[in-house]
């Protein structure tokens, strides 16, 4: 059975600019007042699944080619035909970079990001709650880690996982098996192999920064790898000095990394960073396992990644970071039976498993998804962060959104283009970080 799916791609225009986080309304009481919020005993009434009709729409930030015909695929498997669904896809930079625009009018259903983030519009009343959902038979399926991302500062669940992947460095093995070369286990090793790599004329590290978050998934590996997994966690809270010398050495750690990565990295999108690992241009990326999307379906066996090598004794490489992406509901949604019951869908295991049949490049939150459809790579994402003492999100998932866009992705991009003026960058940021977090 299935669903009719519609879809439009709206202009940028549509979601206006990035408003900061002064411009959110604060608290529930102000989201009322424009009719974002619907009363508790309303958000809260009772999922019957399969008995919701009518039309119900969906964003999407799944703008690459791949995960928009998986998203597609997912959606026409939706069992039941009562329901009609119109996905409206937007690129998906322009997707986070207006979220904040976006929430004020938003789609019936959301992609969005757990933790943090989903977490800071659950508490503007931005979002529905979806305990119910929960409720109806999720939390039998998706594990309490998860329902602990998906739950807000009031204890109720605004979100259902998807999918997740993991941050490492990806390579082709058989690039490496061409030249002798094996994973890295530490930074003398990494710093070895890059040199056997701009000896054969490849670049070590394809780089690109064009929407200013790629480069914040190296910055999160080096700064968890030196200065452990809490000092990470304190600085995305606003806990930690930016000025501190722990964060000024991730800095100088990563200027001396800068030679051996593509050069130019801001005006390079991560898709076409991406394509100089597939043609064999560069030998490794620091991405997360969605680098699968570009690679051809007959390389895609030829991917595989290691974690970031340890760089202090006394933290290891006990830290992963793997981002969860799902779903959320808006706060007042057109059809709110028929978007619990496709966010309910999106949870468990035939959604999930109608998208990875075309998008192996993650792995499906549901504990019910068969994992003997996972490909190797896939197999070793689930082993890596199951096994992981520690697991964060991402830079701009653990920490305000306001400073994650309007600052960070800013403060690297402008590190990269001058590295030398490391110092400057860091007081900034640490000046405006103060304002955010005392708010």
């Amino acid at each position: 059975m299935a669903a009719r799916t519609t879809f439009r791609s709206p202009s940028p225009s549509r979601f206006g600019n990035t408003l900061g986080r002064r411009g959110l309304l604060k608290g529930a009481a102000g989201a009322a007042a424009l009719g974002l919020a619907l009363p508790r005993g309303v958000a809260r009434a009772q999922v019957e699944l399969g008995t919701a009709t009518g039309d119900v729409t969906m964003g999407s930030n799944y703008s690459n080619a791949v995960p928009q015909q998986a998203l597609a695929a997912a959606v026409e498997a939706l069992p039941n035909e009562n329901v009609n669904v119109t996905i409206n896809e937007v690129d998906h930079n322009t997707f986070q970079e207006n979220i904040t625009t976006y929430l004020q009018n938003p789609d019936d259903v959301i992609p969005w990001f757990a933790g943090y983030r989903m977490r800071y519009f659950a508490a503007q009343g931005l979002l529905g709650d979806l305990t119910d959902v929960w409720d109806a038979g999720l939390n039998d399926t998706l594990s309490e880690g998860f329902k602990i991302a998906s739950t807000g500062d009031d204890g109720l669940q605004y979100f259902v996982p998807w999918t997740y992947y993991i941050w490492g460095i990806y390579y082709r093995p058989s690039l490496f098996e061409e030249n002798g070369w094996t994973p890295p286990t530490s930074m003398e090793d990494l710093q070895a192999l890059a040199s056997n790599m701009q000896d054969a004329g490849i670049v070590p590290f394809a780089f690109g920064n064009d929407g200013r978050w790629p480069a914040m998934g190296t910055f999160d590996q080096l700064n968890f790898r030196l200065n452990g997994y809490q000092f990470h966690v304190d600085l995305m809270a606003g806990k930690e000095s930016w000025t501190d010398e722990r964060v000024r050495n991730v800095f100088t750690t990563w200027e001396g990394l800068l030679p051996l990565h593509q050069e130019n990295p801001n005006g390079r999108t991560w898709e076409e960073a991406a394509a100089a690992i597939v043609n064999k241009e560069a030998g490794m990326m620091t991405i997360g396992t969605f680098v699968g999307e570009v690679f051809p379906e007959a390389d895609l066996a030829d991917l595989d990644f290691f974690t970031f090598p340890e760089l202090n004794p006394e933290f290891g490489t006990g830290t992963v970071e793997a981002p969860i992406d799902g779903w959320m509901m808006a706060a007042e949604p057109a059809n709110i039976a028929a978007a619990k019951e496709l966010l309910y869908y999106f949870g468990t295991a035939p959604a999930q498993e109608a998208f990875l049949a075309i998008n192996p490049s993650v792995v499906a939150s549901s504990t019910e998804v068969d994992t003997g459809i996972y490909t190797p790579l896939q197999q070793k994402v689930f082993e890596a962060v199951s096994a992981a003492p520690n697991v964060t999100q991402f830079l701009d998932r653990d920490t305000s959104p306001e400073f994650a866009s309007n600052v960070a992705g800013q403060a690297f991009a402008d590190f990269l283009a001058d590295p030398s003026s490391i110092d400057s960058i860091l007081e900034d940021m640490q000046a405006q970080a103060e304002v955010i977090f005392a708010q």
